[in-house]
């Protein structure tokens, strides 16, 4: 499953990215409700347009999602497709969609499931559901290479300027940890779209830190003129969201991580994406 095609120059997605931001695409959700009376066959769920899925994903959280020579590539798309080959449902497209409208979406019923890295938490599974985990992935605070800042824990980040990606893990920890404990002022918080848009104001040093997924932040100190501070564990995990209810493809969707883990395709995407 794993397009050996995909190998990228991460130094060449980065400077694509940046602040042209993320395009939407404008597919909607395909699949049906077999409960719902509303299908055209009499059997409510043997026709093959209701296994057909639509995923959304969030690109700029590199090497997860983003979009390179306009080709939507990354660890969950791979890994998504290859967990879908293995389940009787078939993938009729992706759609773009800024991290903190994906819930949204999936609500709206303009995708199926979502795959961005998602993390698996209690406040989201009061809207949403989740596959079993499919990648585990602590939090890390990222400053300027050779900076003036230089913190080895969330209490050296008092009275500096802060940013993270809108909806995501990272802005909560801002929100309960910093602003919460009083380390720092809501004015001193800046949310961003996409994590692309953070790492650019950190490097101009218009920003003191970032606070970000482990593994996105060693990607981006690979490439770019940042260095990640500390590490810090949160035990996170991240999951394929789908819509509550749904029982059957979330069956179907954790049916099919453990098919790819067992075979050598997780090692596979896992070796193109993290060179481990």
């Amino acid at each position: 499953m794993v397009d050996q095609t995909r190998q990228f120059d991460r130094r060449t997605y980065l400077k694509l990215s940046g602040a042209a931001g993320i395009t939407t695409v404008g597919l909607a959700g395909c699949l049906q409700d077999a409960d719902d009376g509303d299908d055209d066959t009499a059997d409510g769920g043997d026709d093959d347009e209701n296994n057909e899925i639509v995923a959304g994903t969030a690109p700029g959280f590199e090497p997860f999602e983003m979009v390179i020579d306009g080709e939507l590539v990354g660890f969950d798309i791979d890994l998504l497709e290859a967990v879908i080959d293995e389940t009787e449902y078939e993938l009729a497209g992706w759609q773009e969609i800024e991290f903190d409208g994906l819930i949204p979406s999936l609500e709206n019923e303009n995708i199926d499931v979502i795959a961005a890295a998602m993390t698996i938490t209690e406040e989201r599974e009061e809207t949403i559901a989740f596959s079993d985990p499919y990648y585990s992935a602590d939090q890390t605070v990222l400053v300027q290479t050779g900076g003036d800042v230089q913190p080895a824990e969330l209490a050296d980040l008092e009275g500096h300027n802060v940013g993270a990606q809108s909806g995501t893990t990272g802005e909560g920890i801002v929100e309960d940890e910093l602003i919460g404990e009083g380390l720092i002022d809501e004015g001193d918080y800046d949310s961003y779209d996409n994590y692309v848009l953070a790492i650019e104001e950190l490097e101009r040093g218009t920003l003191d830190a970032i606070v970000i997924d482990e593994p996105v932040a060693e990607s981006f100190a690979d490439d770019r003129d940042v260095e990640i501070a500390f590490t810090f564990e949160t035990g996170e995990e991240y999951g394929f969201g789908v819509r509550q209810g749904e029982d059957d493809l979330q069956q179907a969707l954790s049916e099919g991580i453990t098919a790819v883990r067992e075979s050598s395709q997780y090692d596979d995407i896992t070796r193109e994406w993290f060179d481990e």
